[in-house]
């Protein structure tokens, strides 16, 4: 039984508090609605007037084609029927392309013959259909005839709903919107032939016509079958519509090329059958023509993927709908108003149509006389004949009326916060001359009373650990990490039993719970009577407890009780103990402390403890105890689990990371929908403050916005980082995973991959499994940044080697990988080979950079620059094997600020030399140019981190030391495995300073990560810090492996000691879990022990990896100078003159610009790639805001939904206010990002 504690009040002269800045400055709501209906606003006006150019262009080009009309001469008709067909094959051409490009480089499972088939038959009847109905038919008929006859190729759509509604015995009052559609459309067909064949006398031909356009649209209409296959009880379409979904690129292939030739095959078979001849084609098509056809296809294109962006935005009914339903309506009165106003000729008293304008008034005016043309050739236009124009109005309207009732059912369409295109739409592709029909019919088709069905089935709860490791962190960063989790454990309360209205127990369930767990490295030390506690764990627990105080305290009023603290559990555990929090809204959060001299430590082993405990213990091991109890059979078993995988994410993070619900309800956002994705990352922001800082604050934001959206966008992201992602539990748990994971380090490259990147390396198993990894931009996360020069050096000195040496993993597996992986393509692989090599040629550039300094401020010699550029860091590179770390950090230092200097001087040496040569069109203009716009205007596209550009001049000059200084340092010292931050960090908290670091966490710009004592902190760790290039590297062996035990944890003195500062009970661990424990410690977690022997081999080992490692990389770089200095001696032999260009388009006759064919090489290399993530960035950046609006549509509704779970001690009871679901910006430099709290 958990402590009763007598509450009291708070002392009345004492009631102000101090507490943490917990939330951020919100955004009004106001706001964020205005940006979300201007979103929808801006993306449904570009649907409506891309929807009107598509059919305005595609009516005016099928007029051109009737020979009544002028715009196009007689013998010139045939070019309008190319166009005809142009604009029908168009959209098939799209297909054809984007089906092989997928074909090649990820899918190419092949289809059953019976299912090559059947596709065969229906695409040549559909494009059969379409051929002849906007080929052969429609050229015969008037404007309003061909703007609504459009609209009945929805008849076989309207009766598969009506057949698949009675199968699915739904309502009468929903049966019978399909049933008018059908009468509608064929009244429409009746009185369409009535007006032609009975009104007037036409042509045979005409007469013809009218037959073959309503046999076509009936061929079309059989287009969308697929979008009802599954709703009718036939177990062949059924097959058939599964093998076109296992092999959608063939089938996209094979319906194609169909397609494409029975259009070739109705045009070329119609044309001279017509009378018409194709020589004039052959020498010349009409401007007209081929306006009209770039005019359709592009706007058709943009206007389908407008659509898409509209439904993914959750504007389904006034961005998509409305503006499809009116297009056929405006297109009619931009065609007739026109026609209705024009003038009439010189003779006034003439009626309509005895006065068309025979002169050529220019091209719009020709095609308006064309429309009216087309009008006046129907007798009862130019009689006017009332009861053939009410004929023709009526079909005209019974049409579009089929239209809407046969679509209606998309007004009601369910549609989830972010979801893929081909489960909103069943083709891949849209018809270039049925857009509009062609976008709401393959809109995909729902059963309503199955979708309440589905609405009412219980939602299966996604379960998410979040699971941070900590070490050394300070009081600040503890906090940070606390309240995000706190703040979490509010958003999302705990699913409980609620007692509704007849007293009937009811489980409110939530769609994701969250459990949270801390895994503590090194949380205890020695003392007089045994093991305590270190300050570390005791500053977790203190900040633990005033966290909690904070949250559970609901009306900080002087006249309310103060909330008493739950009693929590501290147990003793076989790796050391754990603390079991109930925190205020229900959810657990356990901390682990790990003793190390009873459990391996270091954060791999770690994030190994919390995998087997999380998905082998807690969730296989489950599964596996049903099964011996047999509760349930073992098929059932297996997709349960299976499932139950799939739906448990583990967030990985730092001790120091800060975050808001919104990023993680983000991420979640992307592995709930794309079952594919093993791994999802947010933008990391690094904080604090400092020069360090703010040049890692610009480097982060460029790797974000350029590199990482990139990866995203062609392939897939290599690297989430472990301080905030989201890992799917079945990706995890796959093959060559979690198991490959737990891999001891036994050899010099082990070293550097596995244990100086393990993030890193991790993403690198789940891609060569198969997996994808992405990155969403509107999840934000903070993490502390080094702030000091040497702390950043250690850092990246670890990042740079195992980069590379997962990068050189993956492309050295990247054709198994891109077999295996859809989303790593060979192209991909090129891309990340070019990146790689560009890396490592990274030094040798820079020293070529600082070369054309020299030669702008100096005036030197190009060679002599080149060899004067190359000295300091050849120099560095000697010192660097000669001297201690520290040293050559020291040195590095100076050098930065030297180079700074002359990147300052170089900027101001291009600004005046561009001056002096009166023209910015040089090399080296063009480059600083090119390089601030792009920069510029991929600032401007993240708005609110656009004021990180200002340290984009600090970047710049420091490019020599992030480049080239610290390449040299990374890979000198790659034998030096040690972690290089924090090892020597100062303590947690302690009393002196206690209060001064709370003032501190209150201004963020102020904070210090050295605060706090470090007394004994070099008797705890030992120093890595002090070797030097030649020496051997001594692998320290853990602590645990050469302390003597002084105490032991079986006597439990550290538990009475932290009771003594929080109100734990004791408690104890089943048999079965202290069992598992022990297993997976024996099997995987016992502290490393490594004889003297095994050290001095894996030092002597590393030393050797480095040598090679440090031969290749620095020859590759020499190489390019080399190459470069005999380019440069030869001169203007093989030198490429660019001549000189003003900006007023003048050529200079006397001077050029030389480049060498290396250095146009790497600039056009250069470009390319960052031409390629710049419009990657661009295309990221759009689906970014899409998720976004549909986050703010969706997430305060379920807010308002789940307001109703309140979790409290004692009871639980409905919450009548509506809950603060204010929209938060968290992240002061993501326009995406926002939080709800």
């Amino acid at each position: 039984m958990e402590k009763q504690q007598k509450t009291e009040f708070r002392q009345p002269w004492d009631a102000s508090r101090e507490v943490p800045i917990i939330q951020n400055e919100q955004m009004p709501r106001k706001r964020v609605r205005c940006l979300k209906w201007f979103s929808c606003a801006v993306v449904g006006i570009l649907v409506f007037i891309l929807a009107l150019l598509s059919k305005t262009s595609f009516l005016l080009l099928i007029t051109s084609g009737n020979n009544q009309t002028k715009s196009v001469h007689s013998d010139k008709k045939p070019s309008s029927l190319l166009g005809i067909g142009f604009v029908l094959v168009g959209p098939n051409v799209l297909l054809l392309l984007k089906s092989i490009w997928k074909f090649i480089f990820k899918s190419a499972v092949m289809p059953c013959k019976k299912t090559v088939c059947w596709v065969l038959c229906v695409e040549f009847l559909v494009a059969l259909g379409a051929a002849v109905l906007t080929i052969v038919s429609m050229p015969h008929f008037d404007i309003v005839t061909n703007v609504m006859i459009l609209n009945s190729v929805t008849i076989l759509s309207a009766v598969f709903q009506v057949v698949a509604e009675c199968l699915a015995k739904e309502r009468k009052r929903f049966i019978m919107i399909p049933v008018c559609s059908i009468v509608l459309i064929i009244l429409g067909y009746i009185l369409f032939a009535v007006s032609f064949l009975i009104m007037e006398e036409s042509s045979l031909q005409v007469k013809i016509s009218v037959g073959f356009a309503i046999v076509g649209t009936i061929f079309v209409s059989l287009n969308w079958w697929e979008n009802y296959s599954t709703l009718f009880d036939v177990s062949f379409l059924a097959n058939i519509s599964k093998d076109i979904d296992r092999s959608r690129n063939v089938v996209g292939i094979i319906s194609s090329l169909m397609r494409i030739l029975v259009t070739a095959a109705v045009l070329g078979a119609y044309v001279p059958l017509s009378g018409q001849d194709w020589t004039s084609v052959s020498y010349f098509i009409p401007a007209v023509v081929v306006s009209l056809v770039a005019v359709q296809i592009v706007s058709s294109a943009l206007c389908r993927w407008f659509v898409v962006v509209a439904c993914k935005m959750h504007a389904l009914r006034c961005s998509f709908l409305l503006p499809m339903y009116l297009a056929s309506i405006t297109v009619l009165a931009v065609a007739l108003v026109p026609v209705a106003i024009m003038p009439l000729g010189p003779r006034q008293n003439s009626t309509y149509c005895e006065n068309v304008q025979e002169t050529s008034d220019g091209i719009w005016m020709d095609m308006m006389s064309d429309v009216k043309r087309t009008l006046c050739v129907r007798n009862i236009v130019r009689n006017v004949k009332s009861e053939g124009l009410a004929c023709m109005a009526i079909s005209a309207v019974t049409w579009w009326l089929g239209l809407i009732l046969s679509t209606i059912y998309v007004w009601y369409l369910r549609i989830h916060r972010i979801e893929r295109t081909q489960d909103l739409f069943v083709g891949r592709m849209y018809e270039g001359a049925f857009l509009e029909q062609s976008m709401l019919l393959n809109t995909r088709f729902e059963i309503r009373k199955n979708i309440i069905e589905k609405k009412n089935q219980e939602k299966e709860s996604i379960k998410v650990f979040l699971c941070g490791t900590m070490w050394h962190e300070t009081y600040d960063e503890m906090m940070k990490i606390i309240i995000s989790m706190f703040r979490l454990d509010k958003y999302r309360p705990k699913t409980k039993i609620t007692k509704n209205k007849d007293k009937q127990e009811d489980q409110i369930k939530s769609d994701v719970e969250f459990e949270f767990h801390i895994y503590f490295d090194d949380a205890f030390n020695d003392n007089d009577n045994g093991r305590h506690a270190n300050e570390y764990a005791e500053t977790l627990v203190e900040v633990i407890k005033e966290v909690y105080t904070i949250f559970i305290v609901e009306n900080p009023s002087i006249f309310k009780e103060m909330p008493t603290l739950r009693s929590q559990k501290i147990i003793q555990t076989p790796y050391g103990g754990r603390l079991e929090y109930t925190l205020p809204k229900g959810n657990m959060l356990m901390v682990h402390l790990k003793d190390k001299l009873l459990i391996r430590h270091k954060k791999r082993w770690s994030q190994i403890m919390y995998l087997y405990y999380i998905l082998g213990w807690r969730l296989d091991r489950r599964y596996f105890k049903m099964f011996k109890e047999g509760k349930e059979e073992e098929e059932s078993l297996n997709e349960h689990l299976k499932r139950e995988k799939d739906n448990t994410y583990i967030l990985a993070l730092d001790g120091d990371t800060d975050f808001q619900p919104s990023a993680v309800m983000l991420l979640i956002d992307r592995l709930k929908l794309y079952p594919e994705v093993g791994a999802a990352c947010g933008r990391i922001h690094p904080t604090g403050t400092g020069p360090m800082v703010w040049y890692q604050k610009f480097e982060y934001a460029v790797g974000h916005w350029l590199q990482k959206s990139a990866e995203h966008v062609l392939g897939c992201v290599l690297c989430s980082p472990g301080c905030f992602s989201l890992f799917r539990g079945s990706a995890l748990m796959d093959d060559n995973v979690m198991k490959r994971y737990t891999t001891k380090a036994t050899e010099a490259s082990h070293h550097v991959q596995y244990d100086q990147g393990e993030d890193r390396w991790l993403c690198t198993l789940l891609l060569q499994q198969g997996w994808r990894v992405e990155y969403n931009a509107a999840s934000d996360a903070y993490t502390n940044a080094p702030q000091e020069f040497k702390e950043f050096y250690n850092q990246r000195r670890r990042w740079g080697p195992s980069t590379m040496a997962n990068t050189i993993d993956l492309l050295g597996s990247g054709g198994l990988t891109s077999e295996r992986n859809s989303s790593i393509s060979k192209p991909y692989i090129l891309y990340q080979i070019i990146s790689m090599a560009a890396s490592i040629l990274g030094p040798a550039t820079i020293c070529l950079m600082i070369a054309g300094s020299f030669v702008f401020i100096f005036k030197m010699g190009t060679n002599a620059a080149l060899a004067l550029a190359v000295v300091p860091p050849a120099v560095y590179l000697i010192l660097c094997f000669k001297l201690r770390s520290d040293t050559q950090i020291t040195i590095a230092a100076v050098m930065s600020v030297c180079y700074a200097f002359l990147m300052a001087g170089t900027i101001l040496s291009i600004i005046a030399d561009l001056i002096r040569n009166n023209t910015f069109i040089t090399p080296s203009g063009l480059f600083l140019i090119g390089m601030v716009m792009l920069y510029l205007i991929t600032a401007a596209l993240h708005p609110q981190e656009f004021s990180l550009i200002i340290y984009g001049l600090l970047y710049f000059l420091c490019i020599p030391s992030g480049y080239l200084l610290l390449a040299i340092y990374s890979i000198v010292n790659m034998n030096n495995v040690s972690w290089g931050t924090r090892e020597t960090g100062g303590q947690a908290k302690t009393a002196a300073v206690g209060a001064i670091k709370k003032h501190i966490l209150q201004a963020k710009c102020c904070k210090c990560l050295c605060l706090g004592s470090r007394e004994d902190a070099s008797e705890e760790i030992p120093k890595a810090e002090t070797t030097t290039g030649t020496e051997l590297v001594q692998v320290q062996v853990p602590l645990e492996t050469k302390r003597p035990r002084k105490g032991s944890l079986r006597n439990c003195a550290w538990i009475e000691h932290l009771k003594e500062s929080y109100d734990f009970h004791k408690s104890t661990l089943t048999k079965d879990e202290n069992d598992f424990w022990k297993d997976l410690q024996k099997k995987y977690l016992e502290p490393l022990q490594e004889s003297k022997e095994q050290q001095d081999k894996i030092a002597n080992d590393l030393r050797e990896l480095r040598n090679k490692v440090a031969f290749v990389f620095f020859f590759c770089n020499a190489l390019w100078l080399v190459a470069t200095f005999f380019l440069q001696t030869i001169g203007d032999h093989i030198a490429i003159k660019i001549p000189k260009v003003y900006p007023n388009g003048t050529h200079s006759t006397t001077e050029t610009f030389s480049l060498d064919p290396i250095a146009l090489m790497f600039l056009l290399s250069f470009a390319l790639l960052l031409i390629m993530q710049f419009f990657a960035m661009l295309y990221h950046r759009i689906y970014t805001l899409i998720h976004f609006v549909a986050y703010v549509d969706t997430e305060i509704k379920d807010l308002r939904k789940y307001s109703i779970l309140n979790v409290d001690s004692k009871s639980i009871q409905y919450e009548n206010k509506e809950p603060d679901i204010s929209v938060i910006f968290h992240n002061p430099c993501t326009l995406g990002s926002v939080t709800l709290v």
